[in-house]
């Protein structure tokens, strides 16, 4: 399974660790995805690998645990 945000599609990035001397060496940021349940718009519950930055302004609805 892909590390990409289900509701935004936010995925990792790629760039460069550059040392004080300048030597350059490959690094990778991923997302900070979390496993929750949400409600869908047809009211059915499931589960989404959801970004913590969709979670905190309100892009998903989480279900409520019984």
């Amino acid at each position: 399974m892909a590390r990409i945000c289900e509701i935004c599609g936010k995925r990792r990035q790629v760039g460069m660790n550059v040392s004080h001397a300048h030597n350059r060496t490959k690094k990778v940021w991923n997302p900070n995805l979390q496993r929750v349940r949400i409600v869908t718009d047809t009211g059915s519950v499931r589960r989404a690998r959801v970004c913590t930055s969709c979670i905190t302004r309100g892009a998903v609805v989480k279900a409520v645990s019984a």
